[in-house]
């Protein structure tokens, strides 16, 4: 394939040596908005777009990647609030997007193990907390991924009906957010109950399984139209 990087930061140089290890082509790195402009005309040369770029950049790339009609990737979170316009763009014009808060497959098993045992803490009564730990250079509070595995507790347990990164109190979901020196990313899912305590943790040790899922992702994203995640991939 033919790839333009969108966001050439550190997450961005890993995406690029996935990427050439499967023998793929980086076309085109765009690290701004100023270089989006100056480079728009290379992006028509390649077959799939990947995002890993800033909150406040990234859906102005989708738009112009749409108005391509150029496959993206995007990694980048904390554009939620855009994401149903986002949505309804790709579906009405036949656009392909491929989005998730996290591309590691381990994070993505622990997701399906995460709604299990919020479906169990309900039954069983035990009390649910979630933690999550990165660099001191993320820019979002809590992380995509900690608000996926928060919004997924929401969906199947009952006790619960917001999440929260303050004190809890009610019935908030409590999410312990800590920014740490380069720490790539510890996510932790916490069941309480006066017996026993049950916890699921995710620890990266490195940006190689984000990368390696962007790919993958740019691989199935090819070729089709319509909104997909990771969940769309690994059924495949």
């Amino acid at each position: 394939m033919k790839i333009a990087l969108i966001g050439y930061g550190k997450m961005g140089h890993e995406v690029e040596k996935a990427a050439l290890a499967h023998k793929h082509e980086i076309v085109v790195t765009i690290d701004n908005p100023q270089e989006r402009e100056k480079r728009f005309e290379q992006l028509k040369k390649v077959d799939v777009a990947i995002d890993f770029s800033q909150p406040d950049q990234v859906v102005g790339n989708i738009h112009r990647c749409f108005d391509l009609h150029l496959p993206i990737v995007v990694g980048t979170t904390a554009w939620q609030d855009h994401f149903e316009e986002i949505k309804q763009r790709c579906l009405a014009e036949g656009q392909a997007l491929f989005h998730a808060p996290n591309f590691s497959i381990g994070m993505n098993i622990m997701f399906l193990l995460n709604k299990q045992l919020a479906k169990f803490a309900e039954k069983y009564g035990y009390q649910l907390s979630l933690a999550e730990t990165h660099h001191i250079h993320k820019l979002d509070k809590p992380s995509g991924t900690a608000v996926k595995l928060a919004n997924d507790i929401l969906a199947v347990n009952h006790d619960y009906d917001r999440w929260s990164i303050d004190v809890p109190a009610g019935h908030s979901l409590y999410i312990n957010v800590s920014r740490e020196g380069e720490v790539n990313g510890i996510h932790s899912v916490t069941a309480t109950s006066p017996a026993d305590r049950i916890t699921l943790t995710h620890e990266a040790y490195n940006r190689q399984g984000f990368a390696m899922g962007a790919v993958a992702a740019a691989e199935f994203l090819v070729g089709k139209t319509g909104v997909f995640d990771m969940k769309d991939l690994m059924a495949e």
